[in-house]
């Protein structure tokens, strides 16, 4: 039997996103084109963005479809950049930012960026202070409404903010926050002078149960943006190529009944994300919970296993049925220590002997139970502290 507890790389598609996408398939046309077919197509369309804007508190208009959080990251990271006033070169980013952040600054560093990094705390947080103290002159900014790692949720209310009074465009990625914690656009921008503060939002459909391969880059009218991508029109000029009309339908879906149990979900999750934290830290007494202990995501349990590499650990549990992670999927078989875990403060050392556990909404007490039947012998195995007839 299989457990799985990698929610974060991926969560199971909903069979309503997948009925949304089935029927939405039998819809011929292309959404550009002017035929009734065309328009068939393009009714299906903006129908799905109206209820995707809905949900992230935006206007429809704003709602750019994209092919998921990476490539909604790079088109914000390299979009604002592009459309920067030109002797402007610096790029603030916090220290722990998921690796589609990190890779396109550091692309952009090559093609002169001059990168402001911010510290995280040693619980994983980006310090509003630190994060406003970087911003001055800068060209843009970007930061993480919850830490894809270790789960700690930022005050992104008052990163926009920050941005606003230092009159700086911010992106915001919240692909790991989405359907955890509450989420709107407008909210998030309150009242900030046109093209700058927050301006960009990253999410991604496979994170609440829509298919793989759909999302979303929520761009505010008044942002200045230029798109990576030309052949089209499309979105504002801001992503040409024809559109999905069928992942749009079935993100819709997933996007709408993630928020209308989200109060309910967070409750039923943070539960069971406490109880394998109590029992992993009776298991492994050694053991240490990383991230925030109270604002975290609440499906994350980030856990430092001394003395064990996370990989070996990760390949004994998987061996017991159990589908954990070390990190980032993103970064899944690159033998790195986690970037984020150095960031806070930990050894080298430290950044190799961590898992992450990410629950779901098909997540209950049996996921639990195996995690916690096993750990206390995977972490010997692991470690090199199992007897002889155990090694």
């Amino acid at each position: 039997m299989r457990f799985y507890l990698d929610h974060a790389a991926t969560t199971p598609l909903r069979p309503e996103a997948r009925d949304a996408w089935l029927a939405a398939t039998e819809v011929i046309g292309n959404a550009s084109s002017t035929h009734g077919a065309g328009q068939d197509a393009r009714r299906l369309l903006e129908e799905s963005r109206e209820r995707i804007a809905a949900v992230l508190g935006c206007d429809p208009i704003e709602v750019v479809l994209t092919s998921g959080g990476t490539e909604s990251i790079n088109t914000a990271l390299r979009g604002l950049w592009a459309a920067r006033i030109t002797d402007v070169d610096a790029i603030v980013l916090p220290d722990g930012e998921h690796h589609a952040s990190m890779d396109t600054v550091t692309a952009l560093a090559a093609e002169g960026a001059v990168v402001r990094r911010v510290a995280l705390s040693e619980t994983g947080r980006i310090e509003v202070e630190a994060f406003a103290d970087a911003l001055s002159g800068a060209a843009l900014a970007t930061a993480l409404v919850a830490n894809n790692e270790v789960g700690t949720i930022n005050d992104a209310a008052a990163l926009a903010d920050a941005a606003a009074a230092a009159r700086i465009p911010l992106h915001l990625d919240a692909v790991s926050a989405l359907g955890h914690v509450p989420l709107s656009f407008r909210g998030l921008r309150a009242d900030a002078a046109p093209g700058v503060g927050l301006v960009a939002m990253s999410v991604a459909g496979h994170k609440v149960g829509a298919p793989v391969g759909v999302g979303a880059l929520i761009v505010a009218r008044t942002a200045r943006l230029t798109g990576l991508l030309h052949g089209g029109a499309q979105q504002r000029g801001l992503r040409a190529g024809t559109q999905d009309v069928a992942g749009a339908a079935a993100f819709a879906v997933a996007l709408e009944l993630a928020e209308a149990e989200r109060a309910t979900e967070v409750e039923r999750l943070s539960a069971l994300r406490d109880r394998l934290i109590s029992g992993i830290r009776s298991a492994v007494p050694s053991s240490t919970l990383l991230g925030d202990p109270y604002d975290r995501l609440p499906n994350n349990v980030h856990v430092l296993f001394p003395g064990a590499v996370g990989e070996s650990l990760l390949f004994l549990l998987d061996v017991a049925g159990v589908a954990a992670s070390t990190g980032s999927a993103c970064q899944a078989g690159v033998a790195e220590p986690s970037h984020v875990v150095m960031a806070m403060g930990r050894s080298e050392q430290d950044a190799r002997s961590v898992l992450r556990f990410t629950l779901g909404r098909t997540s209950d007490d049996a996921d639990v139970d195996a995690v916690l039947a096993t750990i206390s012998d995977a972490y010997d195995r692991a470690s090199g502290s199992a007897s002889g007839s155990r090694s």
